[in-house]
């Protein structure tokens, strides 16, 4: 591919604060136009990854381009292009929409103040809401309302650092119906969360545990190249038979979602062995099913080793 496609590639990225490293030699490249899912357990060195990537913290080691611009000379640069909304709500709730949109647009000198106000209103569907305080939106529409202020310079990157925590369900999928809209203009969007279904919703993925990347790809090609089997078993004693189960050579993981349990392992003709002689149980229903992201993800942290221990 032409390395003017991507609008993120970097080698090698490495952060330390003191003896402890953050990001251990984190290499990856997002296309443009595209939603990149950064997913990995809290502490696991996303955020660091974001600040690195959008010119905010100077990496210990490695290197990279961001829109085209090299992380460590031209981090300045690398800003004004940049959207970068963080987990926290930060506009001013006395303010309405507009106010808060304006003032913003006022701090950051903006050219054509009212026309980038108009247009992010627009964009994000605020218009009808505009004049509404702040401090009386419900969460989605503080949400709608900092996805806006990042547009207001119109970037060609938005890094979105956990947006829908804390976001009823109906609201984070119009939300994500928003994400894909401003992708499809050609923005390029990283985000990181922690929901399985927004994972989905990505084009591609990274799973990042205690700092270093350990899977790539779309969701289906990670599920694909784990070479995981997985059964899904109904009916009576679940519970006892996850407890069974767990610790049986070549049962990797038994993960309970509501009435089915799923019992999965990297070796097939282990699995058969070590499940056979439960499947003939008429009180229970085994089918062979399709290993879960959130499986996949588990046992990957399972697999990293901490690095704070």
């Amino acid at each position: 591919m032409n390395p003017s496609e991507f609008a993120i590639d970097v080698q090698g990225l490495t952060k330390r604060y003191g003896d402890k490293t953050v990001v251990d030699g984190l290499s990856m490249q997002v296309r443009r136009g595209e939603v990149f899912g950064f997913l990995g357990p809290n502490g696991s060195g996303k955020t660091t990854t974001f600040r690195m990537m959008c010119g905010l913290l100077t990496p210990d080691g490695g290197e990279g381009h961001t829109l085209g611009y090299n992380i460590l000379r031209e981090a300045s640069a690398i800003k004004r292009e940049v959207g970068y909304m963080t987990q926290r709500f930060g506009l001013y709730e006395d303010l309405s929409i507009r106010e808060n949109l304006d003032f913003i647009a006022q701090i950051y000198q903006m050219d054509q103040r009212r026309h980038r106000v108009d247009l992010a209103l627009e964009r994000l569907g605020l218009q009808a809401r505009q004049h509404q305080l702040a401090g009386g939106l419900s969460g989605g529409w503080k949400q709608r309302l900092a996805l806006a202020s990042c547009m207001l310079h119109e970037p060609r990157l938005l890094l979105l650092d956990e947006p829908t925590a804390g976001v009823d369900p109906k609201a984070r999928r119009d939300f994500w119906e928003e994400i894909h809209k401003l992708a499809a203009n050609g923005i390029t969007v990283l985000v990181s969360t922690h929901y399985m279904d927004e994972a989905e919703r990505c084009h591609r993925l990274g799973y990042i545990a205690y700092g270093r990347l350990m899977a790539l790809g779309t969701p289906n090609e990670l599920v694909e190249r784990s070479n995981f089997v997985t059964w899904y078993v109904t009916g009576e004693a679940l519970n006892r038979l996850a407890d069974e189960l767990h610790g049986k050579s070549g049962v990797t993981m038994v993960t309970r979602f509501g009435n089915t349990l799923h019992v999965s392992g990297e070796r097939e003709l282990e699995l058969d062995a070590a499940i056979a002689p439960f499947r003939t149980n008429s009180v229970q229903q085994w089918m062979l099913g399709k290993l879960q992201l959130e499986d996949l993800f588990i046992h990957l942290m399972g697999k990293a080793q901490d690095n704070f221990e």
